[in-house]
């Protein structure tokens, strides 16, 4: 069935989504529903910010995140889509927010002023197998007695392969409906879009904004050229693994043909040096010189029948 929409979870349509000015309220509707903010806690305002993390010294990794900005109280949101699995991913994302946070210090700044960074992530991917729920938040805490003194970093990661409803009627919250939004945009026809905007007019933006008919040419073909990127990395992927897998089998079987045949050698020399033992025997000769010709134990002779 062809869609309007295009699959927000692409770079291109994630960022022109949630990292434009043009869609600010979009962002802000966002993250005060994902981070559950409400009265006077809720985003009134961002400012974007360089997603491009400049180490202090060259030789040290840059970062390079999605979206990245700041409210009005100075507290920092780094957002980004992960669409693969990507070993290490949550120590990326300590990563991130340590690198945020350490470029508020300069020179001279009093360590009290330091703001809050807080990392949200929308995967399409399992990051943790062990949990069985998508939306997982992270806080440091005291081991001892669970008190939350250190708050200056909070992580909140929505793995959206263990998001399960795909009706809009099954949907009860407003990050239901997010997660409902990156995983079904792509493929919700008018009816299941009525039902899922409801009241949520910010939802009908975020869903006009991946309306690929009000896309520039130009717009299109970044997202058909980060769309290729993808599916190119994930062949290769898929090609290493069944390549690894394939060479895997091919050499169990060269070291089990290996080991038979050097079984089946060592079998057959034994067969032959008891047959050798049953006839020197039948020749009248002494155990003590066949044993000693032989090699063989004094078990194994027993053993033998006679000939």
């Amino acid at each position: 069935m062809f869609s309007k929409f295009l699959d927000p979870k692409n770079d291109v349509a994630f960022k022109k989504i949630f990292g434009t000015e043009k869609n600010q309220d979009i962002l802000i509707h966002f993250l005060n529903d994902i981070l559950e903010f409400s009265g006077s806690k809720q985003i009134q305002s961002v400012r974007f910010l360089s997603p491009i993390q400049d180490p202090e010294i060259a030789y040290k990794k840059q970062s390079i995140v999605d979206v990245l900005c700041q409210d009005s109280e100075g507290t920092k949101y780094i957002i980004e889509m992960q669409v693969a699995q990507s070993k290490g991913f949550e120590k990326r994302a300590q990563y991130y927010a340590a690198k945020a946070y350490s470029q508020q210090a300069n020179q001279g700044d009093d360590y009290r002023d330091l703001k809050e960074i807080i990392f949200i992530a929308i995967a399409n991917c399992v990051l943790f197998p062990d949990k069985t729920h998508y939306k997982s938040d992270h806080v440091i805490l005291d081991r001892d007695n669970g008190a939350h003194d250190l708050k200056d970093f909070s992580f909140t990661f929505i793995e959206l392969p263990k998001f399960t409803k795909d009706s809009p009627d099954q949907l009860e919250s407003i990050i239901e409906k997010w997660c409902y939004f990156f995983k079904h945009a792509a493929e919700t026809g008018p009816e299941a879009l009525e039902k899922l905007i409801g009241q949520d007019t910010v939802i009908k933006k975020a869903y006009d904004a991946l309306d690929q008919f009000y896309w520039t040419e130009e717009e299109l073909m970044r997202y058909e050229r980060e769309l290729k990127r993808v599916r190119d990395n994930a062949a290769v992927l898929s090609y290493a693994t069944e390549t690894g897998i394939e060479k895997g089998m091919q050499q169990g079987l060269q070291q089990g043909l290996q080991q038979g045949l050097q079984q089946g050698l060592q079998q057959g020399k034994k067969q032959a040096t008891l047959k050798i033992a049953q006839q020197l025997f039948a020749n009248g000769i002494e155990r003590k010189m066949v044993k000693a010709s032989t090699g063989l134990s004094d078990e194994e002779l027993d053993m033998l029948p006679p000939l």
